[in-house]
């Protein structure tokens, strides 16, 4: 019996680093995953490499509604059901506040924050008449602390964090509980890509300082977006998971 038996998610970012980890750790679980992203190829591969049985893939613009509304209803029509959805699509850019571009910083909140807000609209019907349901929304450990360099992701996530405790607040009622998933460094593609972005920082000084002293891998994250998922969590909602080696605890003296 897998934790997430009988569950229909739908994961937004699917098509690689966490998001492809969710839908593959999802269906190992139990659950039938619709993945959506922009990257149509890549999507597809995850979802031929998990079978049609269980996953499908939709393109998908997270700040496109009629987007989000094609999503949904490709979930119902391959699943019949909707109970679970993970905001995962995000992006990142690094750059010191007086040197961004306006538009740049907009597209980041564009991403990963209207999309988020945009997904939970789409979702509560149909997450209503399934008679409940977990939204999970994927933040970052930049949605608790700000960083040099990184207030356009630091807002987006920031902003995402608010959004869980508004919709925790109005959805409970209605069976659906929203959390929020707070990851630090993680082997990604877009981690490694903003590491080296970022200037002063020393890997292995950061690595040292620590209590758990690496960074995670995809499918550490992924297992408590699951746990969120399911029933297991059935008392928790408008909380924040913080999934960072221990990287907030303290300065490390």
């Amino acid at each position: 019996m897998g934790r997430l038996d009988g569950k229909v998610a739908l994961i937004t970012g699917g098509a690689r680093g966490m998001g492809k980890s969710h839908a593959r750790h999802f269906a190992a679980e139990g659950a039938r995953v619709v993945i959506g992203d922009v990257l149509d190829d890549r999507g597809q591969a995850v979802a031929d490499g998990l079978g049609a049985q269980t996953c499908r893939f939709v393109h998908h613009d997270v700040t496109s509604e009629a987007g989000w509304a094609t999503a949904v209803a490709t979930t119902l029509d391959a699943f019949g059901r909707l109970d679970v959805l993970v905001n995962n699509a995000g992006i990142f850019r690094h750059a010191p506040i007086g040197e961004m571009a306006p538009d740049e910083f907009r597209r980041v909140i564009d991403v990963n924050l209207v999309g988020c807000w945009l997904g939970i609209h789409h979702v509560v019907a149909p997450m209503t008449a399934s008679g409940g349901g977990s939204i999970v929304n994927v933040s970052s450990i930049e949605g608790l602390v700000g960083a040099a360099g990184l207030s356009a992701y630091s807002a987006s996530k920031f902003g995402v964090r608010g959004i869980t405790k508004s919709a925790a607040q109005e959805l409970g009622p209605l069976g659906i509980r929203v959390n929020s998933v707070h990851p630090g460094g993680v082997l990604t593609a877009m981690a490694v890509a903003a590491g080296e972005s970022m200037t002063g920082v020393e890997p292995d000084a950061f690595l040292k300082s620590l209590p758990i002293a690496r960074f995670a891998e995809p499918i550490e994250i992924s297992r408590l977006v699951a746990f969120l998922a399911s029933d297991e969590s059935s008392y928790s909602t408008g909380a924040e998971f913080v999934a960072d080696g221990g990287l907030l605890s303290g300065p490390g003296y």
